[in-house]
């Protein structure tokens, strides 16, 4: 994955209407639909086979998968049956109940879903075994397609699955999430709040249930009014309590859905309630206010009718928001960007993002604690104008993330500790230096550093002009990030980093000799050699993946050819990313690649240098 210096410049929020197509080929949804339709063929994902590398990464399976279509499975498969509803998300053997938790609040917001799962797609005469679905990723909107063949055993399907057995959109939507992040394996262990972001756009808080402010039934019966999706769960004290059972039927580590919050009048006297989904769509609170509870006869059948209360073992149940409080630890809510919500909603929120990316011995400085590198990370000056409405200061959310590690799993990578601090700014352009930050403490910064995919915090400072700098904890760790400013007022970013340029001496260029020497023969017979390969190799797929492996083969080739290289520079092995940061730094043409020439001048340039 290319860690190259991104510009970061403010953009505005994507919009799902215009989705890119992420298929291989090149080709959308509707163009290979037609395709299969024409030839008389079920489409088959080259991109996703039916192997086990789209299932695991790091075993084999533990029981022989068979890949059906759902034609296949039952004799009248449908794509929705009765409408998409939170009793549709019955988990399976993988342990994904974080997506299961945000993909229940995804059915509670109808305008929302039909973005995520297009509704015009079924099994009928225009069926062609492909389906498609669309996610969020870091400003934008991608439209992924999957073939509807899904792993099954002894018949059955053996992750995700609808209480009703004929009814299909909730498995392929967990395949498409899956093929998104490179297998069903990635999907093991997350964030509830991580998929709910990836659905609708939207920018995550979560609160501490012990901690919570006096208006916290306030904030999530607001939160649901707004359609944000909210999830919770319970903390472990080790990870073998993770899936552990109470004594009142709740299960810890586990990851629940918030789908109701309401006031019921009970022998003369209103009670807060919430209401929770389990995943699981089995397993339930057994104290008061769960389904069969003693309270409930004393509740006007009107009155369980507007709350939809019925006794099911449906994995959603009710309880008073005080036990709430004590037995539950965290809530994540999900606050929908301004295009995601309907025009009937009261508040909309503002929105500038910055893409960019922390690259070692450039802008990956470390955390306030590495003063002298910490000044090198990324600056993002922050111009807050408006007052809230009412009130003397200015109201905004920051929410740095990092880009595709989910996705890395399968090469090793984790999450990296990440956060970020916020500086008053002392008034001129530019990028800040050492100094600066030696002598000033900072205005505010996030909660924690954390190895989340998101750090975020909701602000109040007074108008003026503050400098963001989003960091990962050590310095010299490598990644994409994406930081997203969301404001109640309009408020107005600019990147400082244009004119940041390492002091490092600049080696004349080579002089061209004559002819060429034999080491320069040599060299350049390797150099086409490799680009032969790759060429053939990646002939129609991006551009970027291709020169970046060019690079990366030619360095692991010339390592066995020592003749070619100067007996002093010695190094084990080049790594992608770095292939890809020397070809960023070298490309004086602009056109992504490196020519021959171009890498004689930074070969001449690393001899000096070293």
């Amino acid at each position: 994955m290319p860690y190259l210096y991104q510009d970061s410049k403010p953009r505005p929020a994507a919009h799902p209407g215009a989705a890119r197509a992420t298929h291989s080929s090149g080709k959308g949804y509707e163009q290979l639909r037609q395709e299969c339709l024409r030839r008389g063929v079920l489409f088959e994902d080259s991109d996703f086979p039916a192997c086990n590398s789209s299932l695991f990464f790091s075993e084999n399976p533990p029981i022989p998968f068979v890949w059906k279509r759902p034609g296949e499975i039952v004799k009248d498969p449908k794509f929705i049956l009765g409408g998409a509803t939170r009793t549709d998300i019955c988990q399976g053997d993988l342990g994904d109940c974080w997506l299961l938790a945000a993909i229940a609040s995804l059915t509670l917001n109808e305008k929302t879903l039909a973005r995520v799962v297009p509704l015009d797609q079924n099994f009928g005469p225009d069926y062609a075994g492909i389906f498609h679905f669309q996610f969020w990723q870091h400003n934008e909107w991608l439209d992924v397609v999957i073939d509807d063949r899904l792993p099954t055993f002894k018949g059955r399907l053996v992750f995700l699955h609808s209480a009703e057995l004929n009814e299909f959109w909730s498995a392929l939507l967990e395949k498409a999430y899956a093929k998104l992040n490179g297998s069903y394996e990635s999907l093991k262990g997350g964030s509830t709040i991580e998929a709910m972001e990836d659905f609708t756009g939207g920018i995550g808080e979560m609160y501490e249930v012990k901690a919570a402010p006096d208006n916290f039934y306030e904030i999530l019966e607001k939160a649901l009014k707004r359609c944000s999706m909210v999830g919770c769960s319970i903390d472990t004290s080790s990870a073998a309590e993770s899936e552990a059972r109470t004594p009142f039927g709740l299960v810890k580590g586990h990851a629940y859905s918030v789908t109701g919050i309401e006031e019921v009048s009970y022998r003369g006297r209103q009670v807060q309630l919430i209401r929770i989904r389990n995943p699981w769509g089995q397993v339930e609170w057994n104290g008061p206010w769960s389904d069969n509870s003693a309270e409930w006869r004393s509740v006007s059948p009107s009155e369980q009718r507007r709350l939809s209360q019925a006794a099911r073992d449906d994995g959603e149940f009710w309880m008073k928001f005080e036990d709430f409080k004590v037995h539950f630890d965290k809530v994540e809510i999900c606050n929908l960007t301004p295009d995601a919500l309907g025009d009937s909603t009261a508040h909309k929120w503002e929105v500038t993002i910055h893409q960019g990316s922390w690259v070692r011995g450039a802008t990956a400085g470390g955390c306030r604690n590495y003063l002298e590198t910490f000044w090198t990370n990324p600056q993002i000056k922050l111009h807050l104008t408006e007052k809230d409405d009412g009130q003397d200061e200015c109201t905004f959310i920051a929410a740095l993330m990092q880009k595709g590690r989910r996705k890395l799993k399968k090469l090793g990578a984790e999450m990296l500790t990440i956060g970020y601090s916020i500086y008053e700014s002392p008034g001129r352009d530019g990028h800040l230096g050492k100094d600066f930050f030696r002598y000033h403490p900072s205005k505010a910064r996030s909660k924690t550093y954390i190895n989340l995919r998101e750090v975020s915090h909701r602000f109040k400072l007074p108008p003026g002009d503050y400098i963001l700098i989003p960091t990962t904890f050590e310095p010299h760790q490598e990644a994409d990030f994406c930081l997203r400013i969301f404001s109640e007022k309009k408020a107005i970013t600019e990147d400082l980093d244009e004119n940041v340029a390492i002091d490092l001496p600049e080696p004349l260029h080579p002089t061209p000799g004559p002819q060429e020497t034999e080491e320069e023969k040599q060299f350049r017979a390797l150099f086409e050699q490799i680009s032969g390969k790759v060429s053939a190799k990646h002939s129609g797929s991006e551009q970027d993946v291709k020169r970046g492996e060019r690079l990366l083969l030619l360095s692991r080739a010339t390592r066995n050819k020592p003749d070619i290289f100067s007996k002093n520079i010695k190094f084990k092995n080049l790594s992608l990313i770095s292939c890809r940061n020397i070809i960023s730094l070298m490309d004086t043409s602009g056109n992504g690649k490196l020519e021959f020439s171009e890498f004689k001048v930074f070969w001449e340039k690393m001899k000096k240098w070293i």
